[in-house]
């Protein structure tokens, strides 16, 4: 009863650290039908497109072992260096099916769970020496499965071989009054026909146990909510995740911040590191706002994203870096340096409002109140 609560419990599809730590096991999704109907394809293939070839050379060397030389007959002792020789060039012949089999059986293996080698299936696992979990396996869903799969397998190669036997009785009664190379080229037809309509049986039976396979690996790898839970608390302990998640974040949050830059009055920069854009609505009794700032490569971003948009930008370094220094982002500006942005402001707003044939108004030059100066590493300078 403990084990069928705890199956209902794992509702939840498993996450790719549970699939990827399965897969450590050696623990994949796998279909034993599948490659056996691969491997059957793969050799009717082979001899439809060289069975002629392949008889006629079986033929060729079948006929030449009935030839005996004079010196083998007087020389028993020559009889097993033939016997080899004539065995070689047997295996030499039938090697290429032989590698197509094995490199398909390899490729439809694979086909479903992907080629894994994991350790760990070597190692002992004293739980199946256990007479109760042997019974639970005899007996269970799964060995239910399999005893289902193995007699329609049965029952559909054995009903197919029936019927190839019935149909070409007559062929085989014949075989035995042909020569040997008909009789070979007559066989190989026969079982090359026979193999691709047992072939059939075996695809169709693969059809249905991939899908089947899948679905039952998927939901032995079913997880609980409390497993996700653990597994998401285990995740975030290790160092290089936390690392990548605060690297997410931030990458978040600037791309966030640069998108504030176009709905910004006015960026006041230093030429050489630092970038804050400012927004203010003069219908409002509130005062100018920060709403995105920047060093470095991040200052030339907001720059760039400025000049994008035709947002006015304003060079003053001295404020530049009070601003960067004081205020955070989306906050607004501290009370001892709206005299110098409210000067930069205007200025701003004027170059605006400029009349065809009118002067624009005089670029000011913001001084910023001596307890409100940083040099560019943040320290407050000296008064």
């Amino acid at each position: 009863m403990a084990e069928q609560s705890e199956s209902d419990d794992r509702t939840e599809e498993p996450t790719a650290r549970r699939l990827q730590k399965a897969r450590e096991d050696g623990q994949v999704a796998r279909s034993i039908e599948l490659p056996a109907a691969g491997v059957t394809l793969g050799a009717i293939a082979f001899l439809f497109f060289a069975g002629s070839n392949l008889t006629e050379r079986l033929a060729d060397g079948f006929a030449s072992a009935f030839v005996f030389d004079r010196k083998v007959l007087e020389s028993p002792s020559l009889l097993p260096g033939m016997l080899l020789s004539r065995l070689a060039d047997g295996l030499i012949l039938v090697s290429p099916i032989f590698l197509i089999t094995i490199a398909v059986a390899v490729l439809a293996s694979s086909a479903l769970g992907g080629l894994n080698f994991s350790s760990k299936l070597l190692e002992p696992k004293f739980d199946k020496l256990n007479p109760l979990n042997g019974f639970k396996r005899m007996f269970g869903l799964k060995a239910g499965v399999e005893l289902a799969k193995a007699i329609a397998k049965f029952l559909v190669v054995g009903v197919l071989l029936v019927w190839v036997l019935i149909d070409n009785i007559s062929t085989l009664s014949s075989l035995g009054a042909m020569s040997i190379e008909p009789a070979l080229a007559q066989t190989g037809e026969l079982i090359t026909r026979s193999a691709l309509i047992i072939t059939f049986g075996l695809v169709l039976i693969a059809l249905f146990d991939v899908p089947y396979q899948y679905f039952d690996f998927m939901k032995r790898m079913r997880m609980s909510h409390q497993e996700i839970k653990d597994e998401m608390k285990d995740m975030e302990g290790r160092p290089e995740v936390r690392a990548q998640i605060r690297k997410r974040q931030r990458e978040i949050a600037t791309r966030k911040m640069i998108s504030k830059v176009k709905d910004a009055d006015v960026v006041i920069t230093n030429p050489d590191h630092f970038s804050v854009a400012l927004s203010y609505d003069p219908t409002s009794d509130g005062a100018p706002i920060l709403i995105a700032k920047g060093v470095d490569h991040l200052a030339f971003r907001i720059r760039d994203e400025a000049k994008k948009h035709g947002v006015q930008i304003f060079e003053a370094a001295p404020l530049a870096r009070s601003l960067y220094y004081t205020t955070e982002l989306d906050s607004v500006v501290p009370e001892e340096l709206y005299v110098p942005v409210a000067q930069v402001i205007a200025y701003v707003f004027s170059l605006s409002s400029v009349r065809p044939g009118g002067a624009p108004m005089q670029r000011p030059n913001p001084r910023v109140p001596s307890g409100m100066r940083f040099d560019v590493d943040g320290q407050r300078e000296a008064l």
